[in-house]
């Protein structure tokens, strides 16, 4: 008999993860802020907790996938940690899986918050984005106990192809910021160096087709290229959750005492094209900072 699964966060990762749980035949109870994200899913089943407690409630396994550090712990220690929160219902012997991207510290902190309630818990953030949720080929990394693992692993495989256990809670995260941080610079290099192709009076194309021939090849590319030659930026992983998670590398590498200048630099950049945008893009939209080295006066349409 499979676990009944309470399932908190829908927005564009959340929604298909929960849609592939619903599809592998688990008992799913949602739970989100905006209710109208979570119409489609109960069409097809799926149970509408009026509450993050709620969706706690009856859950043998609870599973958050939400936007930020607040976020996460409004959901589960309530507004301003003052209660009740999910966490409070959820019952000893049941299991929490956070794939929200959060610091590792709070993921240590919702550990022992889990532990002294005889509650399991995982740190399984992942990367993949929307259409790896929509294919269920997510990658989870994961922080926890390996028996924790191992009994989760048939939920996980409903929405994702592989899963790395890192070490304790909060490795998850760890891994996940510097995977982050890798993304984020990849793309902003990209985009710095099709600026230079492109003010030397040569299409940036020339430079993608080159690039994805050689050594230096990035499957990651074959997503963001496209985006970033057009300029046309609909959210797959949007700009202001990258720039979130630049601030949270940084701010882990700072209680490591280690230096990142790259990502400072990336940090800055990601920022200025956040606080100009006037919609919501894709973190690809850092093209914008070269638009006039790459599109000209405007993006090509």
């Amino acid at each position: 008999m499979k676990p009944n699964v309470g399932f908190i966060g829908l927005g564009l990762m959340g929604e298909p993860m929960a849609r592939n749980l619903l599809r592998a035949g688990f008992p799913l109870t949602v739970w989100n802020r905006t209710r109208s994200k979570a119409d489609a899913l109960v069409r097809d089943g799926a149970k509408l907790a009026p509450s993050p407690e709620d969706a706690a409630a009856q859950a043998d396994v609870l599973i958050t996938i939400v936007s930020d550090p607040p976020a996460l712990e409004e959901v589960l220690f309530g507004a301003d940690n003052k209660g009740p929160g999910a966490l409070s219902k959820l019952r000893s012997g049941s299991t929490l899986i956070d794939s929200s991207t959060v610091s590792p510290g709070l993921a240590r902190q919702v550990a022992a918050a889990c532990a002294k309630r005889g509650i399991s818990f995982l740190d399984a953030p992942v990367t993949g984005g929307t259409w790896g949720a929509e294919k269920g080929e997510l990658v989870f990394m994961v922080g926890g106990k390996a028996e924790t693992l191992e009994r989760m692993t048939p939920v996980l495989e409903a929405m994702g192809k592989k899963r790395f256990l890192l070490g304790e809670n909060g490795a998850g995260q760890t891994v996940k910021l510097a995977m982050n941080l890798l993304l984020a610079l990849e793309v902003d290099a990209l985009a710095e160096a099709m600026a230079l192709v492109a003010s030397s009076g040569l299409p940036a194309e020339k430079l993608i087709e080159v690039m994805q021939s050689s050594m230096g090849r990035a499957p990651l590319f074959d997503v963001k290229a496209p985006l970033m030659l057009k300029g046309e930026f609909p959210a797959s992983f949007p700009l202001r959750l990258m720039l979130k998670d630049l601030t949270l590398a940084l701010e882990l590498a700072r209680e490591n005492d280690t230096t990142l200048p790259a990502a400072k630099a990336a940090w800055t950049t990601y920022s200025k094209i956040n606080d100009d945008s006037k919609d919501d893009p894709d973190f690809a939209a850092v093209t914008r900072f070269w638009k006039k080295a790459i599109y000209g006066s405007a993006p090509r349409a």
